[in-house]
């Protein structure tokens, strides 16, 4: 068995966006498509001890980023800001404007103790687990 994302309206949209990309392909792109959203890529993992949510933020610096915790949900948001207009510009395909990532966090994430780093336009958060989550290991011997 395999799962399928389900994508909703896509039957509405797909004949609309076939015939785009027909237009494009023949044609080529010669349009801004310049985005006022745009949503960074990231990756979270874990381990015994922690969580490590890790996002790609090319081209801005940790002033230009905010993390907030409200009730269990973490939340990091900024602006990548669109360059002067130019006018030789034939393809935008990075995205610009605000973004707004949010995540809600397991029960066994210490708050208090959650840290995050910046640097070369890679957000590193850390998510300590509590102490009494964090899983310890104990040979039973049978008798």
């Amino acid at each position: 068995m395999s799962l399928i994302k389900w994508k909703p309206n896509l039957s509405m949209t797909s004949h609309i966006n076939e015939w785009d990309n027909f237009l494009d392909d023949f044609f080529g792109k010669s349009t801004e498509t310049k985005s006022e959203h745009w949503l960074p890529s990231v990756d979270i993992h874990e381990n015994k001890i922690e969580f490590n949510l890790t996002a790609d933020l090319p081209g801005l610096s940790k002033k230009d980023v905010k993390i907030n915790i409200d009730d269990s949900v973490l939340t990091v948001s900024g602006e990548r800001l669109y360059p002067e207009k130019r006018t030789d510009v034939y393809i935008i395909e990075r995205g610009y404007g605000k973004f707004n990532r949010s995540f809600t966090l397991p029960e066994n994430v210490n708050i208090d103790k959650i840290s995050a780093s910046f640097k070369n336009g890679e957000l590193k958060i850390i998510l300590p687990k509590t102490e009494q989550t964090i899983s310890k290991s104990k040979e039973i011997k049978i008798s």
